[in-house]
């Protein structure tokens, strides 16, 4: 009898035990979620008080579209961005430094292009070499609608854009492009259209490679200039003086 009652209380002892065991667990895991939760609300909370250039919530790579096109701008394969920007810098020498004009360009290139094949196709009978394999270039119907529709689009998103601005709806889109062709007038006088278009394609190839790369310190700086600018434009309206209209007109 005095046996027993050892076993059973040994038994409930262990059970309290792994009871208690069991609610520490349960425990210790709400706790730690809550904490985590608590510190994934901080960091989004830090996150949403840093201050982005131009109030950018997006990364840098998202922006300029997240495809290939993004990975061409920000230097992810450097082969490939360098191909282009070394095409693009050659078509520019050809035109601004050599002078060539564009339909003298094409004419030599397909005359070049075409004395080589027709060369290489009647040689290769001579030294026994298979002659080259010219395909066959087809645009395809599906294709050329795609681009027509894309086109087409864009267009009528621009259009929407001047109508907005000429109704007088958005007094700041209209300022905007106000300045914005005031800017492209001058720069024009100054360049032409060829240069302008390097100038451009060059800072799209470098301006978002070193802010990508060197973004806290860009936006630090952006926004000390941003509050500088706002004192000053409250200095400036603080000395504008405010008087009562209505008592010049009695």
């Amino acid at each position: 009898m005095a046996d027993q009652e050892v076993e059973q209380v040994k038994d409930e002892s262990i059970l309290e035990s792994v009871l208690d065991k069991i609610g520490e667990k349960l425990h210790g895991d709400d706790s730690s979620s809550s904490v985590s939760v608590d510190d994934r609300g901080f960091k989004e909370e830090v996150q949403s008080k840093i201050y982005r250039l131009f109030g950018r919530e997006k990364p840098v790579h998202k922006v300029l579209g997240g495809g290939k096109a993004a990975d061409i701008f920000l230097w992810k394969n450097k082969k490939v961005t360098a191909g282009v920007l070394g095409s693009v810098t050659a078509i520019w020498v050809l035109f601004e430094i050599v002078e060539y004009h564009l339909l003298t360009l094409v004419c030599h290139f397909l005359i070049l292009v075409m004395s080589l094949l027709f060369l290489w196709s009647n040689v290769s009978k001579y030294i026994k070499k298979s002659p080259p394999k010219i395909p066959e270039i087809v645009i395809r119907e599906d294709v050329a609608r795609d681009v027509a529709s894309a086109i087409r689009t864009e267009l009528n998103v621009a259009l929407a854009e001047l109508h907005v601005i000429a109704s007088g709806k958005d007094l700041k889109k209209f300022f905007i492009a106000v300045a914005g062709l005031w800017v492209l007038s001058v720069l024009g006088g100054c360049v032409n259209f060829l240069t302008l278009f390097y100038i451009c394609f060059v800072l799209l190839h470098t301006v978002p490679v070193v802010y990508d790369k060197y973004e806290d310190q860009v936006d630090s700086f952006a926004e000390k200039a941003e509050a500088e600018l706002k004192k000053q434009y409250a200095t400036v309206l603080s000395k504008i003086p405010k008087g009562p209209l209505k008592d010049k007109f009695h």
